[in-house]
């Protein structure tokens, strides 16, 4: 078993299927899951607010039989009273699984490092490179519509930010093809679009939206500015 789960292709394909079958079967009847973190805490660290992944997280923790532990950064001083390194071995000293919302990517990467080899595993709730639960979710929506996602084409027209990139590499993990519309120059990154290929995806950049909804079976759309550059939402398109 994995120590992390940082993006997508932390899990291999039938991983991510086996999530995805497992999410929609919890969701149709809560009562038949396995109170798997049964005397068990899980800390989730908010160095970036969040209302529903916060609600979210503390409520499957809570249905899994585990105690949620929010934390807030001001609570914590990540980087600045503390290394994130030592952060995550504090909390790995009382808690089964780390959840955290951060800015950059590499404090995730961090404290996945101090703390793998216990046995503590750190889960990504939003990062600047990336938002898997973000995108397991929606699949799992398209999932519950049509039963299977192979085949299936959805368009993404928004920022091409870290939501679009889990986006792209969870679909091609699944059979799904994506084609991403973004404005000029908030299109999605060249390494996202390759490692989502060279699993075997189809993903297309159109730049007009018209153009990139065409014949798709979903639309998935977000705003042109990401949480955080709200002073850029005057991007004209």
């Amino acid at each position: 078993m994995n120590d992390r789960f940082l993006e997508v292709d932390d899990l291999d394909a039938a991983g991510v299927a086996r999530v995805l079958d497992r999410a929609v079967a919890w969701k149709a009847d809560p009562s038949a899951v396995r109170p798997v973190l049964a005397g068990k805490g899980v800390a989730a660290l908010f160095e970036k607010p969040s209302t529903r992944t916060r609600v979210s997280f503390e409520m499957a923790v809570h249905t899994l039989g585990g105690h949620p532990i929010s934390l807030r950064n001001e609570e914590v001083g990540l980087g600045a009273r503390e290394t994130a390194p030592d952060v995550a071995r504090t909390l790995a000293g009382y808690c089964a699984a780390i959840g955290a919302r951060v800015f950059r990517h590499g404090v995730l990467e961090e404290m996945a490092d101090a703390v793998g080899e216990w046995g503590v595993r750190v889960v990504n709730l939003l990062s600047d490179e990336a938002h898997p639960l973000q995108a397991m979710a929606d699949l799992m929506t398209l999932l519950e519509h049509w039963g299977s996602l192979e085949g299936r084409r959805i368009a993404y027209v928004g920022d091409g930010n870290n939501v679009a990139a889990s986006l792209a590499i969870a679909s091609a993990m699944t059979g799904l093809e994506v084609v991403v519309s973004s404005p000029a120059g908030y299109e999605l990154d060249d390494e996202a679009v390759e490692r989502a290929r060279n699993l075997g995806g189809t993903v297309d950049l159109v730049s007009h939206p018209h153009e990139a909804v065409a014949g798709v079976d979903a639309v998935y759309t977000d705003v042109w500015a990401s949480m955080g550059q709200e002073d850029e939402a005057h991007t004209s398109v």
